[in-house]
């Protein structure tokens, strides 16, 4: 092509790309849907509705939470993917959807990884590992010898085949080479019921379903399953201080539809990570027992991906499935 014909070439294309561009430029000019995989009122919405109340005051236009739960968290993946790749679609991805179902659900119609671009990450939430009556255990190192003399025959409850709390289990007695019997329930609710009447060993659970328990003296906090201790409780150490490597957080993050311009997703990625470390949505992830993250896009998307190559192992090793 000559030089002549190439500058021809440019300043045809030269229009139409300058609508594009002022577009990304006055992004956003409407209202932006939040699609999240909880139902309204829990912990998880909460922190969603405070982060899109920040990002609202930061974007000038309306973040609205759209709820919607079902199928394992693949319905919200599959809305996100399927929305029109201009901004005005995010999504709050979790550990589940985003790196534990492309391995746990055999046929899912969208792939994470392929369909949604990584914004920033949100918060990590470190488990609590509790046991009731039916455990002597105080440490770690206690509970691990029980599961030893027990044989198998040590019961651990979880809320659901492939949830957070099984999969961190799991994590912990392959680690350790132990085995122990898996007991799933339908919610954290009737499981923790489970451990506290003493019918059930031990649980992995989120931080905010327990601490009402352990203030009254119905559940040991045994340890936590990130890097560092939890804040409200300093003196109940990880698990990893006994068992090196191990951890297990439930973590968050929003991501948009694959081909959203670049543009765009600086904006977004900048306003996530200036609106968590803020006052009120920091505290709001604390009381909900996570910390708030600066990962950018980059970092976050790299993290998705040791996650998920993390998460597949043990679904594959526990032969664990959904039913």
């Amino acid at each position: 092509m000559t030089i002549t014909r190439r500058a021809a070439l440019v300043a045809a294309l030269a229009p139409l790309a300058a609508p594009a561009l002022a577009q990304d430029a006055a992004y956003p000019t409407r209202q932006i849907r939040l699609i999240l995989a909880f139902a309204s009122g829990g912990g998880t919405d909460l922190v969603a509705r405070t982060l899109a109340a920040r990002m609202t005051t930061l974007l000038g236009q309306a973040v609205l939470v759209d709820n919607r739960p079902g199928g394992g968290g693949n319905l919200s993946t599959e809305l996100a993917a399927a929305a029109r790749p201009d901004g005005y679609t995010l999504l709050m991805g979790n550990q589940g959807p985003m790196s534990v179902n492309p391995t746990l659900f055999p046929n899912l119609r969208v792939d994470p990884a392929t369909a949604l671009d990584p914004i920033g990450m949100v918060a990590d939430a470190p488990l609590l590992l509790v046991a009731g009556p039916k455990s002597r255990a105080n440490t770690v190192a206690e509970l691990l010898a029980e599961i030893r003399a027990e044989k198998g025959d040590m019961t651990y409850a979880s809320a659901s085949n492939g949830s957070a709390s099984h999969l961190s289990t799991a994590l912990l007695l392959q680690t350790t080479g132990l085995e122990a019997t898996h007991v799933p329930f339908r919610g954290a609710a009737p499981a923790l019921t489970e451990v506290i009447s003493g019918n059930v060993g031990f649980m992995i659970t989120t931080v905010p379903s327990v601490m009402g328990m352990i203030s009254g003296g119905l559940l040991r906090p045994i340890a936590t399953t990130g890097d560092t201790r939890l804040t409200q409780l300093p003196n109940v150490p990880t698990v990893a201080e006994t068992v090196p490597g191990y951890r297990a957080t439930a973590w968050y993050g929003i991501l948009v539809p694959k081909g959203v311009p670049q543009a765009i997703r600086d904006k977004l990625s900048a306003t996530v990570l200036a609106s968590v470390t803020t006052p009120e949505v920091a505290t709001r992830l604390r009381d909900e027992g996570a910390e708030p993250s600066r990962m950018d896009a980059a970092a976050f998307g790299a993290f998705i991906a040791e996650e998920r190559t993390r998460w597949a192992q043990v679904v594959r090793a526990g032969a664990i499935n959904v039913d």
